[in-house]
């Protein structure tokens, strides 16, 4: 089929395309079968737990490790919502962009078995869902948000690159 110079010319090729595609992640879509962590990662193969409760636990983890974790997407009005209000109160949090997140359907399915909803943001504060961008507002005109922050445990008030964002926002990937 290939003389030997073709041969070698087309498996480099081949093998400088694949390289690109795994650099650029694609290759990553099909050959996952987990949930990442997101930082440092953890990888469940079919081995491991399935997706969703790679996920879930994922997420508990998360959420119980920031005092505020705002499931988000970017292009979302309420998402943008419910980070300007946390903004406005200074409050340091950490934001997940399931759009911008290679699990972000798992993550987002795992959510929804969690809270019950579906939609984005899904705000968390102490490890307890608050509901999302209207609700955090609503929740802030009523003086009922910052008590709630004032409560979160001595383990959410980290402020290093694994914990809460800086008050503008982490957007981890």
């Amino acid at each position: 089929m290939f003389h030997h110079g073709q041969q070698l010319d087309y498996m480099l090729f081949v093998f400088s395309l694949l390289m690109m595609l795994a650099r650029g992640g694609f290759l990553s879509r099909f050959a996952w079968n987990g949930c990442r962590r997101m930082g440092n990662f953890t990888s469940f193969g079919s081995s491991g737990p399935s997706s969703t409760a790679a996920c879930g636990q994922f997420l508990q983890e998360v959420v119980s490790h920031n005092c505020i974790v705002i499931f988000s997407k970017t292009t979302c009005p309420y998402c943008k919502m419910a980070k300007n209000v946390f903004n406005e109160i200074g409050a340091t949090y950490k934001v997940i962009e399931l759009d911008e997140h290679n699990d972000g359907r798992r993550l987002q399915e795992a959510l929804a078995q969690m809270t019950g909803a579906r939609t984005v943001p899904r705000v968390f504060i102490n490890g307890n869902c608050i509901g999302g961008g209207s609700d955090t507002k609503e929740l802030h005109q009523k003086g009922k948000l910052l008590p709630l922050i004032e409560q979160c445990a001595p383990c959410c008030m980290k402020t290093n690159s694994e914990g809460s964002g800086s008050g503008q926002f982490e957007s981890t990937k």
